[in-house]
């Protein structure tokens, strides 16, 4: 592995945590992989449930859960939701995995109103339109890299670096829809939602339920 590589996905989880509503009572982690975000937000929240297809996953999921933290091996298109039970639903790289006419639906109702989804997906390239960002992203790649390596050298701090255990999670090379096809398909089911492009290879979709 590269020694300047790091985990974008990490890296973007304290953008979710910033997205949680005050003192959520209960939160849904859709896709948690490995665990490590679910158990940050376990620190946030009262409850948090954390699902995954990958009984892999799951079984590393649990093997760092607090008590407060339930991992389930589960389809999210398949399991049967609490309707209207949770104060915020997150998600870091798995939609893109998913239909969103269908997945989007069944999150909206799982959310309480004035509740939060906040996820974090991998668009593909949208070129030449997103050069100046790609570019952007290629160069701070690097250099975040190298800050990254010296402080991880220097400290105890992990400071966004890869964990073995993210080689057996699943990768799309090559995602199916733009930010911009994302945002229109979001938009026509979740009018009030919100997607931007964020700068390391992602896209981020808010959306509070109407009260």
């Amino acid at each position: 592995m590269d020694a300047l590589d790091w985990d974008h996905n990490a890296y973007y989880q304290n953008t979710l945590l910033r997205l949680l509503p005050p003192h959520p009572r209960h939160v849904l982690d859709v896709g948690c992989g490995t665990g490590a975000f679910a158990a940050r937000l376990a620190r946030r929240a009262e409850r948090v449930d954390a699902i995954d297809r990958s009984p892999e996953m799951i079984a590393a999921a649990r093997r760092i859960a607090p008590p407060n933290l339930t991992c389930t091996v589960a389809d999210v298109l398949d399991v049967d939701l609490p309707r209207g039970e949770y104060d915020a639903i997150v998600s870091v790289t798995a939609l893109h995995h998913m239909p969103l006419e269908r997945v989007l639906p069944i999150l909206a109702e799982a959310l309480r109103p004035g509740g939060v989804l906040a996820a974090v997906a991998l668009p593909r390239a949208d070129l030449p339109r997103e050069a100046p960002v790609e570019l952007t992203a290629a160069l701070a790649h690097r250099l975040f890299g190298v800050t990254f390596a010296t402080l991880r050298r220097f400290g105890d701090d992990p400071w966004y670096a890869r964990s073995p255990e993210d080689a057996d999670m699943p990768v799309v090379l090559d995602p199916e829809s733009t930010t911009r096809q994302v945002r229109r398909q979001v938009r026509e089911i979740l009018p009030d939602a919100r997607v931007r492009r964020l700068v390391f290879w992602r896209y981020l979709l808010t959306w509070r339920k109407p009260l």
